[in-house]
């Protein structure tokens, strides 16, 4: 008997460090889980649209979030410490800069519908938060593109393609509208909701209460129609 998928839905935002580190331990959590396979989709959320499209260096940017810059260094120091345990690189140097992420969430919309959607999540995180690259500028999108052997022109039309910017933000409004306030957000089978980037172990017991009972031996039995 084939079994169910398990379902996970993830709410993120590629300017969030912390669905970094929820990515990787969700992916640990999938490399130890020996139940039914697992479906993972993810779905757009914006912590701050009203960033311009220019973009905030990083002391405006924490500046304005959290009102020193002597009171985010613990916070920092914490993040990169975490990272390098999840085998991520935090990079918040002077040349990091806080971007409107609705183009990325309009081209990561397209990647999925294309079959690379995860992928590309992850080539976003590491561009923003290790590499440091300025993802409000298209010649730079243009290029991590490239990589995924799309043309410049395409990636261009996808930007600036209203039509899908509204789907994106449809979406971002519907999770919200569902209670969503913060990410990372995982959905276990429209059942369980799990917040923050919590350890490997949540995962796996979410898996656990979802998973369908695994049957080990098939035999003489009575069901409903008889026996």
């Amino acid at each position: 008997m084939q079994k169910q998928p398990i379902k996970v839905a993830v709410v993120s935002d590629v300017a969030c460090p912390w669905c970094y580190v929820g990515k990787r331990r969700l992916e640990s959590a999938l490399e130890q889980w020996k139940g039914a396979p697992v479906e993972v989709t993810w779905h757009p959320f914006q912590l701050d649209p009203t960033i311009p499209q220019t973009g905030y260096d990083r002391d405006t940017y924490l500046t304005n979030k959290f009102g020193d810059l002597e009171r985010t260094q613990a916070m920092t120091d914490r993040l990169t410490q975490v990272g390098a345990e999840e085998g991520i690189t935090f990079n918040f140097g002077d040349k990091w800069l806080a971007v409107n992420t609705l183009p990325l969430h309009q081209l990561l919309h397209v990647a999925g519908a294309e079959g690379f959607k995860d992928q590309l999540k992850e080539r976003f995180l590491k561009a923003y938060f290790d590499e440091n690259l300025h993802l409000n500028d298209t010649e730079v999108l243009i290029k991590v593109m490239q990589e995924f052997n799309w043309a410049a022109e395409k990636t261009t039309r996808i930007l600036n393609d209203d039509s899908i910017a509204y789907a994106v933000k449809q979406e971002i409004a519907h999770y919200q509208q569902g209670g969503v306030t913060g990410v990372p957000f995982f959905i276990i089978n429209d059942q369980y909701g799990i917040s923050s980037a919590q350890p490997v172990e949540v995962f796996l017991e979410a898996f656990a209460r979802v998973s369908p009972m695994q049957v080990v031996g098939e035999g003489d039995s009575c069901g409903t129609e008889g026996c």
